[in-house]
């Protein structure tokens, strides 16, 4: 089986469940270890390879991450339907690679924080992606601009790009 058709099978095996008001995880499974998909969160040139879904049509424009505790990221896209670039912003409150990483999410003032854990077992990595936001209007905004729906796609890339690094 070829790596998008083994993505695409693996669509279905990417898990929304909306634990509270204020909280939606989401969990996959990817077939390789901790250690790459930890890189291909935290190493700008792999972010920009599958980070934005493609079907959005947004387009990486740049992509800076310095991943240590304090430290900052930026991710700037354009879109053909966006007059100016957009940029996601926020800071890293706690990285211990190859298993956790925290950031907060600062595009407004009802931004996330998002908590990564990654656990490996067999040479699987079980990815759990927690955003937990101030408020349920804050999630529930974030829903309704599609903020969620794009995990399965953005995940399908990942699997895609894990597989070409194994």
């Amino acid at each position: 089986m070829d790596a998008q058709a083994s993505a695409r099978r693996a669509a279905h095996d990417t898990k929304t469940d909306r634990r509270s008001d204020r909280e939606v995880v989401i969990t996959r499974i990817f077939d390789g270890p901790a250690r790459l998909v930890f890189e291909a969160w935290t190493t700008p040139e792999l972010i920009m390879q599958w980070w934005t879904p493609k079907s959005f049509g947004i387009t990486f424009i740049s992509c800076e991450a310095d991943v240590r505790k304090g430290g900052t990221y930026r991710y700037v896209f354009g879109h053909p339907d966006f007059d100016q670039p957009m940029a996601f912003v926020g800071k890293y409150l706690e990285v211990d690679p190859p298993s956790r990483l925290v950031w907060t999410n600062e595009e407004s003032a009802d931004g996330s924080v998002t908590t990564l854990t990654l656990e490996e077992k067999d040479g699987k990595t079980h990815l759990t992606l927690s955003d937990s936001y101030p408020s349920k209007a804050a999630l529930d905004e974030a829903m309704e601009q599609g903020a969620i729906g794009g995990y399965p796609e953005q995940f399908n890339q990942l699997d895609i790009l894990l597989q070409s690094q194994r």
